[in-house]
């Protein structure tokens, strides 16, 4: 996956050797070899570095503001609803972690564990959380005596460590990533299943406000749920380039099942034992891969102004004989009055880099909107405006640059979305048999399909896609159920049919 390492143009020699739009470019693009493409563009728009362990990497600050942004808007959302941040450990001792037997099953392969302190092995390996359920609750249990002390709502934003072997991708799939996660007890069932669906819109929030990502809402099959949770609900995305569902965030129920192994018990009102029904959420920096996947180009990044940590980069462009200080004055005052107005902007004043070189670079790295000034824009008091979603040039007079540069980037956000949800929405086939199944994995398209709900019948359906694709799973079922027409069969099985599911290969 590594993509091919390019020598870095240092900005060392003389002064005055301008750089020229040299090497800049991708070697790959996205329609041809979008593996390679992806690896390139991660590293080129500087979002990440490869590190010499392999699936760990680097996020640097172009991916870490990003990161940033959305953990701002999150973190005061779950706060309004009374959610309190607080950090566990990373370590977790073996007879907690294999407390509740499904949970465990479902992580096993993937737990990392810790065996030496220098020289000598421990008594007892210690494992690396991969998720924090075994970690928080034997302290809920301690902590949770009596109604009064319900609800409990914790949420960490900490790092896990999943030690994949299968395919390592930046930001997809990583040994270690960053997440918040959030474990909620509650007197009720009706309080627990309440709190699945906000949290699950908040994600949606995320995915669609921010990152311009349409996503579908619904919930996950039996066999696709949390290890050891009583139901799953996720917000999934589609990546049209490969044909691939990807889950975007998840918001779990998990009833009464850890409480049960965990016994996290309380008194209720009235006097009578009961056992709290819980839920766990999260979402990762997986969000900024599918972000990557669905929005760049083969001119590298495009990112959402929302999120992105530059939303305005200003660019002189001076002529030979031209009034190079009354250019560059112009660049610095039009920051100001765009900064002053709550707009992240800057300018890019580097005298050894030609203007085109400049260009080149910040589309690399997606910036939204390119501002260029040149000797016809100082005369005329303008700026000339240059979308990075579609290409588009305007010309904007100084006097209105705020609100119109405003307006462009609520077009540039809204735009991203709407051409992104055509694409998504090019690839939906509904299909009623089996052999149309086929024929649309074949096509990499996103597969509405009526289905009986049965499990033996999904793990049928996996068994005979296999191949060097990966196998077809479910998922999710949308909680937007279209119309099933009674008599509907189940595509692959032949029984009635239950419900329409998405299907599809994922990553």
């Amino acid at each position: 996956m590594a993509g091919g390492e390019k020598k870095k143009s240092g900005g060392g020699g003389k002064k005055k050797e301008v750089k020229k739009e040299t090497g800049l470019g991708l070697s790959f693009t996205k329609d041809e070899n979008f593996g390679e493409w992806y690896s390139e563009v991660v590293v080129n728009g500087e979002m990440i570095e490869y590190y010499d362990i392999s699936g760990c990497y680097i996020l640097r600050p172009w991916a870490m503001s990003i990161w940033e942004n959305m953990q701002t808007f999150f973190d005061a959302e779950i706060k309004k609803m009374k959610v309190k941040n607080c950090y566990f450990p990373l370590f977790v001792s073996p007879g907690v972690l294999q407390k509740e037997k499904d949970h465990i099953e479902g992580f096993a392969p993937e737990v990392a564990w810790v065996t030496k302190s220098g020289e000598s092995d421990l008594e007892v390996p210690i494992a690396i959380r991969p998720t924090s359920e075994t970690v928080m609750y034997p302290y809920y249990s301690k902590w949770i005596r009596g109604h009064r002390d319900l609800p409990l709502k914790l949420n960490q934003w900490c790092n896990v460590v999943r030690w994949e072997f299968s395919n390592p991708t930046p930001f997809i799939r990583s040994r270690e990533f960053l997440w918040q996660e959030g474990h909620t007890a509650f007197a009720t069932k009706e309080e627990a299943d309440t709190e699945v669906l906000q949290i699950l819109e908040l994600y949606r929030h995320i995915y669609e406000e921010f990152l311009a990502i349409p996503v579908t809402k619904g919930r996950k099959s039996e066999l696709e749920k949390f290890a050891g949770g009583l139901y799953t609900t996720s917000v999934e995305a589609f990546i049209p380039n490969t044909g691939r569902g990807i889950q975007g965030a998840t918001s779990h129920c998990l009833g009464q099942n850890f409480a049960k192994m965990f016994e996290i018990n309380f008194e209720n009102e009235k006097g009578e034992k009961s056992m709290v029904w819980q839920n766990s959420w999260a979402y990762s920096t997986r969000t900024i891969g599918v972000m990557v996947m669905v929005h760049g180009d083969n001119k590298g990044l495009v990112l959402p102004p929302k999120v992105s940590a530059l939303q305005v980069i200003v660019i002189p462009v001076p002529y030979k004989d031209a009034d190079t200080q009354g250019i560059f004055d112009a660049c610095a005052a039009t920051v100001v009055t765009l900064s002053d107005a709550g707009i992240r902007a800057e300018a890019d004043l580097r005298e050894n880099y030609s203007p085109g070189w400049k260009y080149s670079n910040w589309e690399m790295k997606g910036v939204p909107l390119r501002i260029e000034i040149g000797p016809r824009d100082l005369a005329n008091n303008q700026v000339r405006a240059v979308r990075r979603d579609n290409g588009e040039k305007t010309d904007i007079s100084r006097v209105f640059l705020v609100e119109q540069v405003k307006g462009m980037l609520d077009k540039i956000q809204q735009n991203l979305f709407d051409v992104a949800k055509q694409k998504r929405d090019a690839c939906i086939e509904v299909v009623k048999t089996w052999d149309e199944f086929v024929k649309a994995l074949g096509q990499k398209k996103l597969i509405l399909a009526p289905w009986c709900d049965e499990e033996e019948v999904e793990k049928d359906v996996k068994a005979r896609t296999r191949g060097e694709m990966g196998a077809a799973k479910s998922l999710c079922t949308p909680f937007e159920q279209p119309e099933l027409p009674d008599g509907t069969k189940c595509f692959a099985s032949g029984k009635p049919a239950k419900k329409w599911t998405y299907w599809g290969r994922s990553y």
